[in-house]
């Protein structure tokens, strides 16, 4: 079950993220994922993105390889006849391509679905664009963030828009391209028929609202920036400090959970905090009183008795704290295999035409 996809063949087309790491994901099941990258241009774009400390001899950026790893990369420049015809052979017994071209380009270069079909009836063609089909804009993870809302939204209250530190839409789209792939897999398994599915970044974005789609479509509360709080739930973001200076948080999202962390803290629940409609009223008066029993109390001791007690606390901590947390080092042995792997790659010179 490690490598259930070893029998498939993914051609990638994409660039940049979203598209990606739908490759990606194929290939950590076992699929032989190749991806095209135009010689003209370089090769995928994000070889470029790289930070101030990189190599600048590299030929790839720490970015690029965050979604490409495991994946066997060909060059070739698909307005020639030769490299197109290569390509073709390749579709020919291919069981999936991925790509996110702008409207028209796939068709300019013969790579759309209608040609595809022609060459291999069972292919699934997995696409990715940025505002539906049927529109040219070009389409960016940030461009997305600020028309879907997710920029108004977040950040503190009354400060500039804040895009996330993550490129949220592509990677949600992504998981979405990997479900419409493993839903056309499995009609293809079933009828041994190709298809054509797509996925829209800002369907993506719009469909992750969620409960703050809600709250202005149901509840009729536009929502704006108010820090890391949840405008359903409370306490839930607050930031608080202990009495040794680390930044704690919680994600009470019950009276029963409220109850045990007041025994914590040995505060008596009172009325305008006895349920979380209330607390969500008073959120502010309540994280008072939370903050001046926390900050007497030493971190281990308070993380310790809410773990005892099933009471959902998180610390706030840099990536060099995350990746010493127990839970995460099985994830940095798979990431120095990969690693090795990257480095394996990254020595073979790879010929641009």
């Amino acid at each position: 079950m490690n490598k259930p996809f070893s029998d498939l063949i993914v051609v990638e087309l994409a660039g940049v993220l979203a598209g990606p790491s739908a490759g990606l994901f194929l290939a950590e099941l076992g699929a032989n994922v190749i991806k095209i990258e135009n010689p003209k241009t370089g090769g995928d774009v994000t070889r470029s993105w790289k930070l101030q400390s990189e190599n600048k001899e590299d030929k790839t950026s720490a970015y690029y390889w965050s979604i490409n790893s495991g994946k066997e990369i060909l060059f070739l420049d698909l307005l020639l006849d030769n490299d197109l015809q290569q390509f073709y052979d390749l579709i020919k017994t291919a069981d999936i391509l991925i790509s996110n071209y702008k409207l028209g380009d796939d068709i300019k270069l013969k790579v759309d679905y209608s040609s595809l079909k022609k060459l291999n009836p069972t292919l699934i063609y997995a696409s990715i664009n940025g505002f539906g089909p049927e529109s040219p804009r070009t389409a960016y993870d940030l461009i997305l963030q600020a028309e879907s809302g997710f920029m108004f939204m977040n950040g503190e209250k009354n400060a500039s828009p804040l895009k996330m530190p993550v490129a949220l839409i592509d990677i949600l789209a992504g998981h979405q391209l990997k479900e419409a792939i493993l839903i056309a897999l499995l009609n293809k398994y079933k009828t041994n028929q190709g298809s054509h599915i797509t996925v829209s970044l800002f369907d993506t974005a719009i469909s992750s609202l969620a409960n703050q789609a809600t709250n202005w479509l149901i509840a009729n509360q536009l929502p704006t920036a108010q820090g890391s709080l949840h405008p359903n739930i409370a306490p839930y973001g607050e930031i608080f400090k202990t009495k040794d200076n680390h930044q704690i948080t919680f994600a009470i999202g019950s009276d029963k959970q409220f109850k045990q962390l007041c025994e914590i803290l040995n505060i008596q629940v009172i009325l305008e905090y006895s349920t979380n409609q209330l607390r969500v009223a008073n959120r502010f008066s309540l994280f008072d009183l939370l903050n001046e029993k926390i900050k007497q109390l030493d971190f281990e001791i308070l993380f310790n008795h809410c773990l005892q007690n099933d009471i959902p606390i998180g610390k706030i901590r840099n990536l060099k704290e995350v990746f010493e947390l127990p839970e995460a080092q099985q994830l940095i042995h798979s990431f120095h295999h990969q690693k090795s792997i990257i480095n394996s790659v990254k020595s073979i010179a790879f010929t641009i035409k």
